[in-house]
């Protein structure tokens, strides 16, 4: 039962679940607003237009209002989830390490070819070229030396 519940924790929270949840949520947020917008401008203007009915300003403060408060509600629900989610990762990432320092290098590069070649390669596998104790700049003037 241990292994379903924590199965079925890695599902809710992976990436790809929880962004499809966020969207759904601020999509059905932002639909209210479009609502709002409808009804309380776009209607009032084409009644007016078509049907000659008319506003006072009372009417219009309150279209105004209503659809100030959907843009609110808009903007705090973003907020929150944005404070959910930021919540959520920083939980998720608490189990995991994360190495100070980066990964001590295992290639480098030929300074004759610029093959990428082993670390500890003293001769490249590609032109051949001996690359022990070798200045690049030095190396590079060369090889265009020989090239020419």
């Amino acid at each position: 039962m241990k292994k379903f519940f924590r199965e079925f924790k890695e599902f809710a929270l992976k990436g790809n679940v929880l962004d499809l949840a966020i969207g759904v949520i601020i999509g059905a947020a932002f639909s209210d607003i479009v609502t709002s917008l409808t009804d309380n401008f776009i209607n009032p203007i084409l009644k007016f237009l078509t049907a000659g009915e008319r506003y006072t300003l009372q009417d219009i403060g309150g279209f105004a209002s209503n659809f100030l408060t959907a843009v609110v509600n808009f903007i705090i629900m973003a907020f929150i989830l944005f404070c959910l989610v930021k919540g959520i990762n920083k939980m998720m990432s608490i189990g995991k390490k994360h190495p100070d320092e980066e990964p001590a290098p295992t290639t480098k590069k030929c300074p004759f070819c610029y093959s990428e070649i082993d670390i500890n390669a003293t001769r490249c596998p590609h032109c051949t070229s001996i690359i022990e104790n070798v200045d690049p700049l030095k190396a590079s003037d060369e090889a265009a030396e020989e090239a020419k």
